[in-house]
């Protein structure tokens, strides 16, 4: 197979794996701040009742440990840049070296300091400073994000610049920084984030709920994490039409491939489902709705909708993103439909249904599948750039031999799947254990020096 192909192939597998996790801390971190501040306010009238505490003890384990393998696999991520993708540097480190220290210095080094105090130092720093631990680290999560996705942004829609001698240099990093698909793509981002981590505490708690727990902690999560999932997704299907109009406007040819629409032309339909095929230019099997793509697009049945064939030999892979983004949005109407019941029997005061359990149980991770399909038609839909217009993704790579990024490929997939797999397990025993009250008490002192402590 050929190198460049084996090395787009190693960075997506490198982040896919690294983005699960972030998507996770950058809203759970917020979740625990609120987790806080319910407790701090119900020790004012209830001075006994421990439960929003007990749910901060609880997932503020699963945070650590998000915390850490997003941690690790960012840095292994980020070497590649040098051993895959030398030319990427060379040609734009003037822009992209800042925003990634940036990111480091404001965020990383934030989020990493005062996380020792959210694990360690409940009952043994001031109350205050505890809270304003669990707000910085939030804060940092959220600041990491912005700081990446202004990077990434500014890869897709490229503003503020010169080129000089072949090599961008920065002429206005405001322009850089709030380059125009910036603030629907950090928007969109962050609402994902919030669905993410509201479908895990809510899927995990219906599974310690499922096993028979009934603690008054893990009812304040389970309405935490339906009540948000149910608030956050009608935001984010407004945002993404948002950032889909956006997206229209700045890479039309990456919305051509969404919606597999080869013609130029107006009364576009919106495809269901489809089998695109890139050598007739054409599609088989087709399920549509007539105008439906010129309506959501144009918001009017005569809407002109970008073909194909305008961008010929210079159009991103159609197939991937045509299905990666109906599984995207598909993926996002259940979870709609879904958190949407769990909400109105939560607030009617009824106890879920089993099969209703058993739904959240399974989309515990349907945050991450959604993640995912977007991420992928986000950097798949730039292809063939990697910076559009200014850098071909081709023109990136190194000439590390194909066998050895071959090799270091399967390496890299062995080690994620132990991960993954790793991961689930222990939140699954976290949730068992959980479920069969052995619960510590929350003035309980911990050992120090380990991740017990957050227990």
């Amino acid at each position: 197979m050929d190198a460049v192909i084996l090395a787009r192939m190693q960075f997506a597998a490198n982040i896919s794996f690294h983005i699960l996790f972030p998507t996770i801390t950058i809203a759970l971190g917020w979740v625990l701040l609120y987790f806080k501040l319910r407790h701090d306010r119900l020790q004012l009238t209830s001075p006994g009742d421990d439960s929003w505490i007990l749910a901060y003890r609880f997932w503020i384990k699963v945070f650590a440990l998000s915390f850490a393998m997003g941690v690790v696999s960012g840095i292994t991520m980020s070497f590649q840049f040098g051993t895959n993708w030398p030319g990427y540097m060379q040609k734009v480190g003037n822009v992209a070296g800042p925003l990634l220290a940036y990111e480091v210095l404001t965020a990383f080094f934030l989020e990493a300091v005062f996380l020792g105090i959210m694990l360690f130092g409940f009952r043994r720093v001031p109350n205050w400073v505890h809270s304003l631990a669990t707000f910085l680290v939030a804060f940092g999560t959220t600041m990491s994000a912005f700081w990446i996705l202004a990077l990434n942004s500014w890869m897709q829609t490229p503003a503020g610049h010169v080129i000089r001698d072949g090599v961008v240099h920065a002429d206005d990093w405001v322009a850089i920084i709030f380059n125009p698909s910036f603030p629907y793509r950090l928007v969109h981002v962050l609402l994902a984030s919030g669905i993410t981590a509201s479908f895990l505490i809510a899927g995990v708690s219906s599974l310690r709920w499922f096993w028979g727990e009934r603690s008054k902690d893990l009812s304040a999560a389970l309405k935490t994490g339906v009540y948000l999932a149910a608030i956050l997704i009608p935001l984010q299907i407004v945002a993404g039409d948002l950032h889909g109009l956006n997206t229209l406007e700045h890479q039309p040819q990456k919305v051509a491939a969404m919606e597999a629409n080869w013609q130029t032309s107006s009364h576009v339909p919106l495809l269901l489902f489809a089998w695109p095929d890139l050598e007739t230019r054409s599609n088989h099997f087709e399920i549509a709705i007539p105008d439906g793509a010129s309506w959501i697009l144009r918001h009017a049945p005569d809407g002109v909708v970008p073909g194909l064939n305008d961008y010929a030999g210079d159009h991103p892979p159609v197939a991937p993103l045509f299905f990666a983004f109906r599984v995207m949005v598909g993926l996002g109407f259940l979870m709609l439909a879904v958190s949407w019941a769990g909400a109105f029997l939560l607030w009617r005061g009824a106890e879920m249904p089993r099969l209703l359990q058993r739904v959240f149980i399974g989309m515990t991770f349907s945050g991450w599948v959604a993640t995912l399909a977007g991420w992928y038609v986000t950097e798949i839909g730039r292809q063939p750039y990697l910076v559009t217009g200014i850098l071909k993704t081709a023109d990136a790579a190194s000439t590390v031999p194909a066998p050895m990024i071959g090799l270091s490929l399967v390496l890299y997939l062995t080690v994620y799947a132990v991960l993954i797999v790793a991961y689930m397990a222990v939140i699954t025993r976290m949730a068992h254990k959980a479920a069969k009250g052995q619960k510590p008490s929350p003035d309980a002192p911990a050992p120090a020096g380990t991740f017990a402590a957050a227990e």
